[in-house]
């Protein structure tokens, strides 16, 4: 496993180009369907990406992060795991997540990757999972239950009630975790770091320094740092280009 504790400093950049179509859609999952958000690059097609959301559910900054991406010239699918619930403090956020149930949850990822390998805009036969907070954590689950996950990037990812059996990944992992981070312990952070180790080099664990939970977060300033948050987007794409590209 590659491990940084520090991270290259970050330059401030900017967005380039639009997404050349957006969508609101259901997708079908475990005898119903599920909503989700899909971004087109210009081009048409491009390798295909799902982006999980915080403990928020599926709220305007991630589907900001599916049209990033799509700008960069990935599909990226978002669905919402909390089928329309929007929590509206940290207590209520807390509460909706610690309620996920491990079967449904996976099958809710499943269905999405089914979701992304079926458009005819995504190339590839494989994957890549990005995702903050609660998503990066289910990012990495999602990678150990389907073998068409060639690459999960894990934001400061954590939920106590998922187990993940690491040694069955089969594509790679880019986890970035916060120096700072309020409500991850640092204790947590050092056994992921042995779990990751079954992945040998597949396996990246870099510490952002001088920064707290959420710092990816534009939408909420707070918490929001620019130069880390380039820094992480950038580490992102070259991740997910050399992984899926």
């Amino acid at each position: 496993m590659r491990y940084s504790r520090k991270a290259r400093p970050g330059r401030v950049g900017g967005r380039i180009g639009g997404a050349g179509s957006v969508q609101d859609l259901e997708i079908p999952a475990d005898g119903g369907t599920l909503p989700a958000y899909r971004a087109v690059p210009a081009a048409g097609s491009g390798p295909g990406v799902l982006v999980l959301h915080e403990a928020f559910g599926l709220v305007g900054q991630i589907r900001e992060v599916c049209d990033r991406l799509a700008r960069e010239g990935f599909v990226a699918l978002a669905p919402d795991l909390f089928r329309g619930d929007r929590p509206s403090d940290l207590d209520a956020a807390r509460t909706r997540a610690a309620a996920l149930e491990l079967d449904a949850v996976s099958a809710d990822l499943e269905a999405s990757i089914n979701e992304l390998l079926n458009d005819s805009t995504v190339e590839g036969a494989r994957v890549g999972v990005v995702g903050f907070c609660l998503g990066g954590h289910l990012a990495l689950l999602a990678a150990s239950k389907s073998p068409r996950v060639a690459a999960a990037v894990d934001f400061y990812g954590f939920h106590p009630g998922l187990k993940i059996e690491f040694e069955a990944i089969q594509g790679s992992a880019l986890v970035i975790h916060a120096e700072l981070d309020e409500f991850i312990p640092a204790e947590v952070v050092d056994r992921l770091e042995q779990e990751l180790e079954p992945l040998g080099p597949r396996a990246t664990l870099i510490i952002q320094p001088g920064v707290g939970h959420a710092f990816m977060n534009d939408a909420r300033p707070d918490r929001y740092d620019a130069v880390a948050a380039v820094e992480g987007w950038e580490r992102m794409l070259a991740f997910l280009r050399a992984e899926l590209e």
